[in-house]
């Protein structure tokens, strides 16, 4: 595609002709990309991001590491994909969590390489990764020592089936020492620049939360822009088939692994399972949250009865959603970034899968890139999906909703279409934001899904991904 200027297509019909299509170029997303105070930042971590040689480019960074430095026991809970052919990093993580009880201190993370379907040999370097960064942490004491245990998850983003150049990855990371890393914005930006891949600025967030009168801070960082569309759980959770999408997230709270684990789980569910791109999962998909401590004091840590509980899981599920939604607003080739609501649903499995099911339908995601109100495709899409009730299509609502406060438009109300003003519906989609909301008129239940448009341009970075 020539990308000096717009691109000018015709449509062609056998009973009408059509107007000139003119292909439009992605906005910049440059201002997703935000300066964050160094005060935002959790206690008792050490990070940094760089160039190892994983890529070609030298002055393109590849490899992090993230180090937990608090006294305290640091929890770690992990949410992986479902994909029957995980990679060798996504083995090696679950091992690690399994024999360590979910107590790790550190991250690996390699980009440009996945280290997937690479048999004996990935799963060799994928443990390399995880000693070689165990090495660079202070050895347990007697009492927190197993011998089977290891410190460190690993994770790796990039192309399938390539084995990894481990000597380099090896060689970056024993190169590290304590001044080479840091906790400031620069070492979480440099941390957050080598997670990415297609990817077209760092995705970096934290804030500061209170719970029960402290104050804790949580910080974290995905990567992610094409082949999204996770369906994830924890370690021990099979499922069905469904980017390759990888994000940590950690806080200076204190929080117990179980705790942790079902808190992600639950938050996983409600944002990184409720993004789309193109509706291809990966053999990578990899969360992960440390809970360190540095900054409860003398407070125990939070289980799962404790009346904090509840608090946290929703800072933890307001947080990753922030995150996963990044993801789909840097998706590859995007112009629009549109939330798909599902009301009405009789459980929110439901509500879910239906959002899901309109998300990832390229008849809609297309007609999202024209700006053209095509209703009937949502319809057919919702329509598609099996539900634990029976859809009734005379209380099926479908409106589309302006993101900046504007009157709603309307175009189905209890299963009778609308007279829709065509020249509104063009306003509210040529939008960069909008939302889909559809009524199912059978229940109470609800959940969201974040998708984007397919554009010509997405076609392009998948047609030469390799090259």
């Amino acid at each position: 595609m020539n990308r000096v200027g717009p691109s000018v297509w015709r449509r062609f019909s056998s009973t009408s002709s059509s107007p000139t299509f003119v292909a439009k170029p992605a906005p910049s997303k440059a201002r997703h990309h935000v300066q964050i105070p160094d005060t935002s930042f959790p206690l008792g971590y050490s990070l940094t991001g760089v160039h190892c040689g994983v890529k070609k480019n030298p002055s393109v960074l590849d490899l992090t590491v993230i180090l937990s430095t608090s006294s305290k026991p640091t929890s770690a809970a992990a949410c992986f994909t479902r994909n029957a052919f995980l990679a060798a990093p996504v083995l090696v993580s679950q091992d690690v969590l399994e024999k360590s009880a979910g107590h790790v201190r550190a991250i690996v993370t390699n980009s440009g390489c996945a280290n997937a379907v690479t048999g004996k040999q990935g799963l060799e370097d994928a443990w390399a990764m995880v000693k070689a960064t165990d090495a660079l942490l202070p050895k347990r004491t007697q009492s927190e020592s197993n011998k089977d245990s290891h410190d460190t998850v690993v994770m790796s983003t990039g192309v399938i089936g390539q084995n990894l150049p481990i000597s380099k990855i090896l060689s970056g990371i024993s190169s590290l020492v304590p001044s080479s890393l840091g906790s400031d914005f620069a070492a979480w930006e440099r941390a957050a620049k080598a997670f990415m891949t297609t990817d077209t600025f760092p995705k970096l967030r934290a804030r500061t939360f209170s719970l029960g009168g402290q104050t804790f801070r949580m910080a974290g960082m995905d990567k992610g822009a094409g082949m999204i569309h996770p369906n994830m759980g924890p370690p021990t959770n099979p499922g069905q088939l469904h980017a390759t999408l990888l994000g940590c997230i950690l806080t200076d709270a204190a929080v117990s692994p179980q705790a942790l684990q079902s808190a992600l789980t639950y938050a996983v569910e409600r944002s990184f399972n409720s993004i789309s791109v193109d509706g291809e999962m990966s053999t990578n998909d990899t969360i992960v949250v440390l809970a360190n401590g540095a900054a409860a004091g003398e407070t125990k840590e939070i289980e799962e009865h404790d009346p904090l509980f509840p608090a946290f899981r929703k800072e933890l599920t307001s947080f990753a959603a922030e995150l996963a939604q990044l993801v789909v607003r840097d998706g590859e080739g995007a112009t629009k970034f549109v939330t798909v609501s599902v009301e009405g649903a009789p459980t929110f499995t439901d509500a879910h899968r239906v959002a899901s099911k309109i998300s990832t339908s390229a008849l809609v995601k297309t007609a999202l890139y024209g700006e053209d109100a095509n209703w009937g495709r949502i319809l057919a899409a919702t329509g598609s999906v099996p539900l634990s009730i029976p859809i009734n299509p005379y209380r099926v609502n479908v409106t589309f909703v302006t993101a900046d406060g504007t009157t709603p438009l309307p175009v189905l109300v209890r299963g009778e279409p609308e007279l829709v003003d065509e020249v509104r519906a063009k306003e509210i989609l040529s939008q960069e934001d909008f939302e889909i909301k559809v009524d199912l008129g059978l229940g109470s239940e609800s959940a969201q899904y974040w998708t984007c448009d397919f554009s010509y341009e997405y076609v392009r970075i998948n047609g030469d991904y390799r090259s």
